[in-house]
Order: structure tokens, then C-alpha cells, then sequence
């Protein structure tokens, strides 16, 4: 029966997590023809990804408190009721903005699914299981990846870029009924008083930080944009004050002490959270300067995404016998070395490098989100479990937020450069495919950030695992 049980909630978790990853990329292929049908620029677009992104991780913080005052189930099961709704509401936009708008909302409501569902589930495995349930969460994550971008292009180029929401509607309603069946009505209560001076840092940080960089895709706008992020980033050592002082603040950072889950973090966001970016510029280079179709552009995350599950098997079979640094070290070289390879690709017919460097990046990649997956939860007891899973998945939503800020901000500001004001029209253009080469250069670069703290882990976690302690 507790086996049973460990599979069912295990299930309504994975089902919540590709329901999370499958918003990001299939939406991502239909970017170029929302772009063009609403009458929107790269940056505006950007955005469609952006709020969903910032709707999840604002509501990430007040996981651990909603859970404990309403029951993880009931939670869980309002999240996809809104869920569902945005969703709707946003296949009808009829502007960027009432697009924007309905994506925060099924941000919001979609933001409960990943921090919930993972604290039920971990808490029901033992430490020594951990590793291997790390690996089937990831694999399942590679679902999304793998498919939504060829279903999302093949309904682009079919049915319209509407139809990448509406989609979504029958998984949400799936899950919501298998929440309903199988999880337990579990115990609601006062729990501790939701910490709204955190909560309200937390959302005026990250707001400010994303709107401030995407002011400066506008060449009149560096100084708002500047001032922008500065305010965030004041917003933030304000959090960090805030945090030490209370004692149950709404994020938690003592699990940061924990140097495993600060590698893990650092490596999410250098590696999935760039080829996030990657995978926005790829998109609209494919189908902007090169002319494909959208189910052609989507096609390849098909060689991704079975590179990647090549990655984290191998990664599930040797992180106890050699260690999470000697598996880093070459998969984030073979991950940046992919990103350097698709500024190689000048014509359609260059589809051979395309599909090596989604092969370099999916293994690379595979590799380094099973190790991050399996660090940053390696050492947490269960009674820490919330506070660390919220921590943890605000790391990994900033990640993919930020990915996509910074590209589509690197990539406006060259365009604005070289003065490139519509992608239509320079569609064929040399000099347009000469910037997106050099923004896949730049995005190569940066992933190879997470090297400098790789060198210094110490692959003993992985050979024997280390006992759990509870942060002080």
C-alpha cells in the first residue's frame, strides 16, 4: 500500500511538472507568428515567456505556508483550476497585453504544482532513493522538451498560434482529477502567519529586476532601465536583512549553507536556464533569418531531448561511483561547445551541425540537470523539505526567467545596433544571422560560468552519501 501510494502522489508530481515545462516550449515555437499576428517586437514577446515564468516563481514563496494552513491536495487542485482558466483566457488574446496578462494569471495558478507536488514526494522517499527518483523526475522532464515543440509547430502551422494554450486545458484537467482520486484531503491548519514583508520584497525584486532589463531593448531607455534594476537588486539585500531577522521567513535562506544545493543552483541557472535563452533565439532564428517552418524548427528538440535522456541515464548509473564533479567537468564543456556550434549554421541546409549541437547540448545538458536535481536535495532532511524545495525552485524559475530576459535583451540591443528594426522583413539578411551567431557565442561563454565553482566539489558526496543535517 505505501509503495502504491509513493507511486501515485510520485505521478501527480511528474504530471505537474510536464505540464509546468511543456508551457515553456511549446509556447516558444509559436513566438514568431504571435510576433507578427499581434504586432509585438522580440522584446514584448519575450515576455509571454517572461510573466509566466515571473507568475510561478512569485508565488513559489508563499508555497510552504499555503501548504500547511489549506493541505498540500487542496492547493494543489485550486492551482489547476486556475491554471486551466488563464489558459483559456490567453488562446482568446486578442493583444500582446491581454496575452501577457493571462499568462501571469496561469503563472500564478500553475506556480503551487512543482513546489508542492516535489515536497509531498520527497518527503515520502528515503534518502538512499533520492538519487534514482531525481533521475525519473528528470526524464520525465525531457517529455516536455522533446515533444512540445514539434506538437507546438505542427499546430502553429496548422491551426494557429491560439492553440498552444488551449492544449494545455485537457493535461491540467487529467492531473486535477488524479490530485482528487489519489492524493489525501491531508490536514489543513493556522500554520505560521504568512511572512508578507517577504513575500512582498520577494515579488518587488523580481519584478523590477525582469521590467528594468527589458526597458533596455528600447534605445531610449537605458537610464529607467538601470534604475530599474537597481531598485530590485536594493530589494533584494532588503529580503536577505529581512530574512535573518524573522524567524520563519518566507524563503529560508539558512538551507543555503548547504554547499551542495548552492552548486546545484549555480549549475541550474548557467546551464537549463542558458538554453532556455538558446532555445528563444533559436526559434526565432530558424524561422526569422532562415525561413523554416515552425514544425521544422521544433523538430529539433526531438535529437535534444533523446541526447539528454542518453545523459541522465549515465548520470543515474555514475554519481555514486565517481561523483558529481567528473561528471560536471565535460558535461557543461560539451554543453557550451554545442551552443558555439549552432553559430556554424548560416543556411537551411546546414542541418547536420544543427542536429549535432542539440545532441552536444541534451547530452551536456541531460547530465548536468540530473546532477543539480540530485545535489540540491541530497542532504535535506524532511523536516526541512519545504523550505529547501521553495528555495530551490525559485532558483529554477529565475533560471528559465532569466534565460529568456537576458537573451531577448542581448539580442534587441544588437539588433538595435545594426539597426534591424522588423525580423520579417530581414528575413535572408547576412548581417541578421551574424548577430544571432554572435548572441550564440556570448550564450556559449556564459555557460561555462558554473566551471569555476565545479573544480572545487568534492566528488566524495557522490561515492558515499552524506548524513543529513539540519541547518542552525
Amino acid at each position: 500500500m505505501t509503495h502504491i501510494y509513493k507511486s501515485r502522489v510520485a505521478t501527480v508530481y511528474l504530471l505537474g511538472l510536464f505540464i509546468d515545462l511543456i508551457n515553456m516550449f511549446m509556447a516558444s515555437v509559436a513566438f514568431p507568428e504571435i510576433g507578427q499576428s499581434l504586432q509585438a517586437s522580440v522584446g514584448s514577446v519575450a515576455w509571454v515567456a517572461n510573466v509566466y515564468t515571473l507568475g510561478l516563481t512569485l508565488v513559489i514563496p508563499a508555497s510552504t505556508w499555503l501548504a500547511g494552513r489549506h493541505g498540500d491536495r487542496a492547493v494543489f487542485v485550486a492551482s489547476l483550476g486556475i491554471f486551466s482558466v488563464a489558459a483559456t483566457g490567453a488562446g482568446f488574446a486578442g493583444s500582446i497585453e491581454a496575452l501577457i496578462a493571462w499568462r501571469l494569471l496561469q503563472g500564478l495558478g500553475g506556480g503551487l504544482l512543482i513546489p508542492v507536488g516535489q515536497a509531498m514526494t520527497y518527503r515520502l522517499y528515503p534518502q538512499a532513493e533520492r538519487a534514482r527518483l531525481s533521475v525519473i523526475v528528470m526524464a520525465c522532464a525531457l517529455l516536455a522538451p522533446a515533444l512540445s515543440p514539434l506538437l507546438g509547430g505542427y499546430v502553429v502551422d496548422r491551426l494557429g498560434w491560439h492553440w498552444v494554450f488551449w492544449l494545455n486545458i485537457p493535461l491540467a484537467l487529467i492531473a486535477l482529477a488524479l490530485a482528487v482520486l489519489w492524493l489525501p484531503p491531508g490536514e489543513s491548519g493556522e500554520g505560521q502567519e504568512p511572512d508578507i514583508t517577504g513575500i512582498g520584497l520577494v515579488s518587488l525584486s523580481l519584478a523590477l529586476l525582469l521590467i528594468g532589463l527589458s526597458r533596455f531593448e528600447h534605445a531610449g531607455d537605458p537610464a529607467v532601465g538601470a534604475a530599474l534594476v537597481a531598485g530590485g537588486v536594493a530589494a533584494g539585500w532588503l529580503l536577505s536583512r529581512h530574512a535573518r531577522r524573522r524567524r520563519h521567513p518566507v524563503l529560508d535562506f539558512r538551507v543555503l549553507r548547504d554547499p551542495l544545493l548552492r552548486a546545484a543552483m549555480l549549475v541550474y541557472l548557467f546551464v537549463p536556464g542558458v538554453f532556455t535563452g538558446v532555445s528563444l533565439l533559436n526559434m526565432f532564428f530558424l524561422q526569422s533569418a532562415l525561413g523554416l517552418r515552425a514544425v521544422d524548427a521544433g523538430t529539433l528538440m526531438i535529437p535534444y531531448a533523446l541526447a539528454a535522456a542518453v545523459g541522465m541515464v549515465l548520470a543515474g548509473r555514475l554519481f555514486n561511483r565517481i561523483g558529481p564533479r567528473a561528471l560536471l567537468l565535460p558535461a557543461t564543456s560539451a554543453h557550451a561547445i554545442g551552443i558555439a556550434l549552432l553559430a556554424t549554421v548560416s543556411r537551411p541546409g546546414d542541418g547536420l551541425r544543427m542536429v549535432a549541437a542539440f545532441l552536444l547540448m541534451g547530452t551536456g545538458g541531460g547530465i548536468c540537470s540530473s546532477v543539480a536535481q540530485t545535489l540540491a536535495l541530497l542532504n535535506v532532511p524532511p523536516a526541512w523539505m519545504n523550505r529547501a524545495s521553495a528555495v530551490w525552485n525559485l532558483n529554477r524559475q529565475l533560471s528559465f526567467c532569466f534565460g529568456v530576459a537576458l537573451a531577448s535583451l542581448l539580442l534587441g540591443q544588437l539588433l538595435i545596433h545594426h539597426h534591424i528594426a522588423d525580423l520579417v522583413s530581414a528575413r535572408g539578411n547576412a548581417l541578421l544571422t551574424q548577430v544571432f551567431h554572435l548572441c550564440f557565442l556570448i550564450a556559449s561563454l556564459c555557460s561555462l560560468i558554473p566551471l569555476l565553482l565545479i573544480w572545487r566539489l568534492d566528488d566524495g558526496h557522490g561515492r558515499q552519501l552524506a548524513k543529513p543535517s539540519t541547518p542552525r
